[in-house]
């Protein structure tokens, strides 16, 4: 599925060569960005805006952090993870409205953030609940919510609310590898995102890897949480510590893939390494290895028989 993703990709920027060569028109957004970038060309690949999340070695694999003025996609195998996929979002935008407060230097944030939920997504994942997103270090005051009732719809209140250049951020959540979200569609918003210096986040539940113009795809799964922590450094027993998440890294411009865990600390909104180091990801390994089981020894090679048997006769 990779390879076909990178197929469709070079296509795409074959298809838009071709159509420069032949005079042919291209989108419009597509044409400013290329002649902002033929003016300018010692500002191509520069300035581009990063939110830190904190970790110096995930930042240093991210290139100093998620984009703002771009698309990072987010995925999941199976809905059973739309909980910690959800719970990352949150925790992003609650770092970006923590970042804009301390660059303002006033406690409440003007700038809300957007979450669109098409249809068929919320069946399954559910909607926000006020509280958890208190919990998480979102206020609820800077939390707005759409539900649209077709994918088109979803995508045109995405590109919309990008062009406002109103939101600290967008979420735009997705089920599965729909027809009408392509490569095509992905590039209009990534364009709509530059023009407007916003960020996008593609919250993708079981959808599989494909072609898009995100500047990172993560993989997420669920990860345990350790144990409470109390101020003097110990740890209570028995208790539920912060929200955990595994996230490997499917597309980047470093080598990719790699698998780190993150703890999200609501009152602080801080993130930290779950364990010490990140590791590349062996695609041959399965996902959740177990120990194989010991050959039994000194045992029948079938079971025994369950009682007697009985002959009965034939009725005829």
């Amino acid at each position: 599925m990779a390879r076909h993703a990178t197929a469709q990709e070079r296509l795409f920027a074959l298809r838009e060569t071709i159509a420069k060569l032949e005079g042919k028109t291209v989108p419009a957004m597509a044409a400013a960005e290329q002649t902002k970038a033929a003016q300018h060309p010692e500002k191509v690949g520069k300035g581009s805006r990063r939110l830190s999340l904190g970790v110096p070695d995930v930042d240093a694999a991210l290139d100093g952090g998620l984009p703002l003025d771009g698309m990072t996609e987010i995925r999941t195998d199976y809905f059973r993870d739309a909980g910690a996929a959800t719970g990352l979002i949150l925790a992003l935008a609650a770092r970006l409205q923590s970042d804009a407060r301390e660059k303002a230097g006033t406690e409440p944030c003007a700038e809300p953030v957007l979450w669109i939920g098409d249809a068929s997504s919320v069946q399954e994942a559910g909607l926000p609940y006020a509280v958890g997103l208190t919990q998480f270090g979102l206020s609820p005051h800077q939390f707005l919510y759409a539900r649209p009732r077709k994918l088109g719809e979803a995508l045109w209140i995405a590109e919309t609310a990008l062009a406002s250049r109103a939101l600290a951020a967008t979420v735009l959540e997705t089920k599965g590898n729909p027809a009408n979200f392509g490569l095509t569609e992905s590039r209009r918003l990534v364009l709509r995102a530059k023009a407007a210096r916003r960020p996008l986040f593609l919250l993708r539940h079981i959808g599989e890897e494909e072609a898009s113009s995100a500047t990172f795809r993560f993989r997420i799964e669920q990860a345990p949480a350790s144990e409470r922590r109390l101020p003097d450094g110990t740890t209570l027993g028995g208790s539920i510590g912060h929200p955990v998440f595994r996230l490997i890294l499917e597309k980047s411009r470093n080598p990719a893939p790699l698998s780190f865990i993150l703890e999200w600390n609501p009152r602080d909104r801080q993130f930290s390494l779950a364990e010490p180091s990140i590791l590349p990801v062996d695609l041959a390994a399965p996902a959740h290895p177990v120990d194989r089981l010991s050959a039994s020894a000194d045992r029948p090679d079938r079971p025994a028989e369950m009682g007697t048997l009985v002959a009965f006769d034939r009725a005829s």
